[in-house]
């Protein structure tokens, strides 16, 4: 088991475990994680009143757009590399489409903000709120830090996803049709807001849905979006949670929280749910 003392500061799982993987996949160097996760940072942040209520989705909007172009323009120089030498990499693979006249210049540059954008923030969130939730459900965490079979573990990293919804702020969409629901009609053109968090506490699909349950089928979930705007990285988001969850438990079994909860500083103040830190202790 690791002793705190060879813990010299804390251990940020975005750095160390999803970004690492994030950059190798679409063929960036590692030392460049650090600047694009502060650009990430960004753009994700929101301004909030002191009772941690949004003042507005848009408060700081020149500076987040700000920080929107920086990242897309500090993203062509690899794109333009990939153009004269390729690699295996998702970046060379959008390069490619550019040389074929699939895709302009700027798309794969527009395409890599997004790609940084989805899978910078979002798994990392998952493990620490998904660590800590776990923490306070210790027969459920043992289930899974002593399961031999992975379904159990996959079936537990589904309900995580469907009872955290790191996407707090809903999701904005425009209806193409007349609609009705729940009798009340939503005409084409109406703009609306898609909470996925309602979705995913919903009791006809959901018994019991406030109850953390990893037993239960999650696989309904709506975490990853739906039709078109379903989640493209969601096998590797799946694949990381899977390999990350049971390994933190099993390589130490005494990990638990060293402050209460209400301590705890959380991410009111982003697009992406999560905490700021979770001090551990074992």
């Amino acid at each position: 088991m690791p002793s705190r003392r060879n813990i010299p500061s804390p251990v940020d799982p975005q750095r160390a475990g999803t970004g690492h993987t994030d950059m190798r996949f679409v063929g960036m160097d590692d030392p460049e994680h650090a600047r694009l996760r502060r650009m990430v940072s960004g753009i994700f942040t929101i301004k909030l009143t002191n009772s941690k209520t949004i003042v507005s989705a848009t408060a700081d909007a020149e500076a987040r757009h700000t920080a929107h172009l920086a990242l897309t323009e500090y993203l062509d120089k690899p794109v333009a590399g990939k153009l004269t030498d390729p690699g295996d990499d998702l970046l060379s693979a959008l390069a490619a489409r550019v040389e074929a006249g699939e895709l302009t210049r700027r798309d794969p540059d527009t395409m890599g903000v997004l790609l940084h954008l989805g899978g910078h923030e979002t798994t990392a969130n998952m493990i620490t709120l998904g660590t800590l939730l776990l923490l306070e459900h210790p027969e459920q965490l043992a289930a899974i830090r002593d399961a031999d079979d992975p379904q159990v573990v996959a079936d537990a990293v589904e309900e995580l996803l469907r009872y955290l919804s790191i996407v707090h702020l809903g999701r904005r969409r425009t209806a193409l049709e007349d609609i009705e629901i729940a009798g009340e009609t939503i005409r084409a053109g109406d703009g609306v807001i898609l909470l996925s968090e309602l979705a995913n506490r919903d009791p006809q699909v959901f018994p019991d849905p406030d109850t953390f349950d990893i037993t239960r089928n999650a696989r309904p979930h709506l975490a990853f979006g739906a039709g078109t705007h379903h989640r493209v990285g969601q096998p590797l988001a799946r694949m990381e949670l899977q390999v990350i969850c049971p390994t933190l438990f099993r390589r130490i079994p005494a990990l638990r929280a060293a402050v209460d909860t209400e301590r705890i500083p959380f991410k009111y103040d982003a697009v992406i749910y999560g905490v700021h830190e979770l001090p551990v202790t074992w």
